[in-house]
């Protein structure tokens, strides 16, 4: 996933610039009040049960019914955002524009022409450190059980501790959100939905957490209503173990080094020249060994 081919980081980047609200989606609307839409508090967690989607029915009225409500607290969701979600979502989107403007360079072991996902998220993350922003890369891994199979997946992170009486919030940055959800054989019916998603999701966990309820459980209904097996890495608790289990915290100056590291295995070794071994008996001062050594 993160080594993904370099012309999908460069249409990623270029999207940007013609058009904000393709990229940030209804995340960018921060004038709209969360009254305005109603609570969505009854998919903020726990596993989805099969009652629950069986009950749905299976004829037209009942699907239709069903897309229209997943829609309207999917907007829901996505629309109640705060203060301090809508500050760091503008600084990354600048973070974002910068990158696009002095082009991606990949420092990794294998580096892609035009960058990669790995590379991009150092360079936000590390243009939002310069920013003021406690920004550091998470890596969640996951051990496999009879649910879910094992995996790992990167993203970008912020604690934010402005706000005294709330406490730390943590804001969770996805650069490839809505991909994370994507089906090739999706139905109409859930690729309109996947739609209303931003590119990059930009977010409180307690709203991640939701937003993943509501996509896997239209998942779910898509893929039972097309007679289809769904994958496990489609499954709930495979999406929640992404941004919501357990994580390996980098910060921006360790990432840096490991990259600075990456450069140097990667320059050639020196080789010897055998002409400049001085000949036969042309030694140094009783020594044994060639006069000089050249590097060619």
């Amino acid at each position: 996933m993160d080594r993904q081919n370099s012309d999908d980081i460069m249409k990623f980047l270029d999207g940007m610039a013609s058009s904000d609200d393709v990229l940030f989606g209804f995340l960018d609307e921060g004038n709209h009040s969360p009254e305005d839409y109603p609570e969505s508090g009854s998919f903020a967690g726990g596993e989805e049960s099969d009652a629950e989607n069986d009950a749905a029915g299976c004829n037209s009225e009942e699907n239709k019914t069903f897309w229209h409500e997943q829609e309207q607290l999917l907007q829901a969701t996505v629309y109640r955002t705060s203060s301090v979600e809508t500050k760091i979502r503008q600084a990354t989107k600048e973070a974002l524009k910068e990158v696009r403007s002095k082009g991606l360079q990949c420092v990794c072991r294998r580096p892609a022409t035009d960058g990669c996902r790995s590379c991009l998220r150092g360079e936000v993350a590390s243009r939002l450190r310069d920013a003021g922003y406690d920004c550091v890369i998470c890596k969640s891994k996951w051990r496999s059980n009879h649910e879910i199979p094992a995996g790992e997946h990167e993203y970008l992170e912020i604690v934010d501790k402005s706000g005294s009486k709330k406490g730390e919030i943590r804001v969770v940055i996805e650069l490839s959100f809505r991909a994370e959800f994507e089906m090739a054989r999706g139905s109409e019916e859930y690729k309109r939905l996947i739609g209303i998603l931003p590119e990059v999701y930009v977010g409180k966990t307690e709203r991640l957490k939701s937003l993943i309820k509501i996509l896997c459980t239209a998942a779910k209904k898509c893929m039972k209503d097309k007679k289809m097996h769904m994958g496990p890495w489609r499954k709930h608790k495979y999406m929640q173990a992404k941004w919501l289990g357990t994580c390996e915290r980098k910060s921006v100056k360790l990432v840096e080094t490991e990259m600075e590291e990456d450069k140097s295995t990667m320059m050639p070794k020196p080789r010897v020249s055998m002409l400049n071994y001085g000949g036969f008996g042309n030694l140094s001062a009783g020594m044994g060994r060639p006069a000089a050594v050249a590097v060619v």
